[in-house]
């Protein structure tokens, strides 16, 4: 029964992340979307104005370069003279059908007609906004309707006399629907807003004329029912729900453009209906791989369940013998301390030695000095028993600290200082081979991570291995050098063979030297690569011009580190 209620709940929570992912998965996506196509949508906004400026702008050139022709100026001072009136008829009805202009009309500053190409069907008030504007000195430009419904584009150029005055004007008349014969039906979906606030020119007829309200955003169409129009903002992006016809996208990006130079708002509606697809099969995916992955994750639930008492158990008899070979591994670190201080005993007991005879001699000295009441030299001799007795015990404290069994988690360690202590332990073998030391260490402490024992069992080892290969070699030197970069490296090289196979030196049980004479058991660099690897560093050996060179690379510590 537990196990039927866990089951359950697991798949309901399988359930419910498959849910939330696809939302999450669907949201992102939809919003990538709509920025895609604010992007893309700015782009064909920037190519619908540019068109339709460009389709104006010959018009407006042509009123400017034909307004100062002679033929039609003439009439300014004959204006009832019907032969010029034919000329100046024929000039704008030639540059009408060259440039597919609806008319041409040639004015004086009154507002009375002197020339046309067509007849004149232009509405009063228009007429009279656009010559005003020209006899003010500037190109006048508007939108309208004429008489007849029909909606036109007008330019009026002003023709200015020598002294500077504006004597006549040239209306230029462009047909909205010729131009947006070549691009209706285009996608996307753009319209042009006139200073009414009416849908002027536009790539879907059928919103021609439709207008909006004051402090609306929407459209209106000029009779009948509103028809469907929500607005939102997802992404700081201004999102229009319609229902508009057929030609027109349901769920589109409304992005707007000021065309200031031809009195207009370009506005496009950019359809979303397929960054909603997208979003839609990218959900689907997410939500088809949580369930793919939750049901693997079930059935492995469940065979887990199977194997749970197995794996305890298992589990149970991996720690017992994890722990059975972490006792045998601190063993074995300690033979092999054992086995370095067997190598040293011999040195260690000159090291002691001397210095225990010197104190002998001094004690008998300072007894016959005392006697003969020669307290200067007495009391000289046992300030060198005083020296002697501290030499033997650095040595002692070396020893035993070498020889314990360190249990203590690893911490800062000063490299310098275990160097130091390895060096006490090895200098009298060092000076019984003659052996050349050449040390180069920085002047200043150097902290790694580690052990101070097991580190010092590492140099140690590293030193008597160089001192066992130069046993034969006729040059003897040994050097050791700390580098400091990002890590901190030990260097101990010696003038050896050099190794015989750097890939087997860290393997146990490796050894080039005589067994049967006791000479090693191959464990040394051994233990030492177990060592500095608990302290998370590294130990290689190579080859120089030479002989060996090994190199300890340990984490360095900072100075106020603890």
């Amino acid at each position: 029964m537990q196990i039927k209620k866990r089951t359950f709940t697991l798949l309901l929570g399988i359930l419910f992340t498959a849910v939330l992912m696809s939302s999450l998965i669907w949201q992102l996506s939809y919003r990538q979307g709509i920025k895609l196509a604010a992007s893309t949508g700015a782009g064909q906004l920037n190519l619908a104005t540019d068109r339709l400026q460009f389709q104006l702008r010959r018009y407006r050139e042509l009123a400017v370069l034909i307004v100062d022709h002679p033929k039609l100026s003439n009439l300014l001072w004959a204006p009832k003279a019907t032969s010029l009136s034919l000329e100046a008829q024929e000039i704008l009805l030639r540059s009408a059908d060259k440039t597919g202009a609806t008319n041409l009309a040639y004015y004086d500053v009154s507002g009375k007609l002197l020339s046309s190409a067509h007849e004149v069907i232009v509405q009063g008030s228009v007429l009279s906004q656009l010559l005003n504007r020209a006899v003010d000195g500037a190109l006048g430009s508007s939108s309208g309707y004429n008489l007849n419904g029909k909606r036109q584009y007008y330019f009026a150029a002003p023709h200015f006399a020598k002294s500077g005055k504006v004597k006549a004007v040239l209306l230029v008349v462009v047909d909205v629907d010729r131009l947006e014969f070549e691009w209706r039906g285009t996608v996307p979906t753009v319209f042009f807003m006139d200073g009414k606030e009416q849908v002027f020119i536009s790539n879907r007829s059928e919103l021609i004329g439709w207008t909006r309200e004051p402090n609306d955003i929407g459209l209106h169409p000029p009779t009948g029912d509103f028809p469907k129009f929500e607005s939102t903002t997802i992404s700081g992006k201004e999102i229009w729900i319609t229902n508009w016809g057929p030609y027109v996208p349901k769920t589109s990006l409304h992005l707007t453009k000021d065309l200031a130079v031809i009195g207009m708002r370009a506005e496009i509606l950019v359809d979303l209906g397929p960054a909603a697809k997208i979003a839609n099969l990218q959900a689907a995916i997410a939500a088809v791989l949580v369930l793919f992955l939750g049901t693997l994750i079930l059935v492995t639930v469940q065979r887990r369940r199977v194997l749970a008492d197995t794996n305890t158990q298992l589990e149970l008899k991996v720690a017992e013998k994890t722990a059975d070979l972490r006792a045998a591994q601190t063993e074995l670190v300690q033979a092999g301390k054992l086995s370095a201080l067997g190598k040293m005993s011999a040195g260690i007991s000159h090291e002691l030695n001397q210095p225990l005879m010197a104190i002998q001699q001094y004690s008998e000295n300072a007894g016959r000095f005392l006697q003969i009441n020669d307290n200067e030299k007495a009391h000289n001799n046992l300030s060198e028993i005083q020296k002697l007795s501290q030499r033997m015990a650095r040595i002692i404290k070396n020893l035993r600290a070498f020889a314990r069994n360190e249990h203590e988690p690893m911490g800062r360690v000063d490299v310098l200082d275990v160097i130091t202590a390895a060096l006490s332990l090895t200098r009298t073998r060092i000076d019984q081979t003659q052996t050349e030391l050449n040390t180069d260490l920085p002047s200043a402490p150097v902290y790694v991570n580690a052990g101070e024992v097991r580190l010092s069992q590492v140099v140690v080892n590293l030193i008597s291995n160089a001192l066992d290969a130069m046993e034969e070699s006729k040059e003897r030197k040994l050097s050791i050098r700390v580098s400091v970069r990002t890590q901190v490296e030990i260097h101990v090289t010696d003038t050896g063979p050099g190794i015989d196979d750097p890939e087997k030196m860290f393997d146990p049980f490796y050894t080039t030297k005589s067994v049967d004479k006791g000479e090693g058991l191959g464990l040394g660099l051994s233990i030492s690569y177990g060592l500095v690897q608990s302290f998370g560093g590294d130990i290689k050996g190579k080859n120089s011009s030479t002989g060996a060179h090994m190199v300890v690379t340990l984490d360095k510590r900072n100075n106020d580190e603890h």
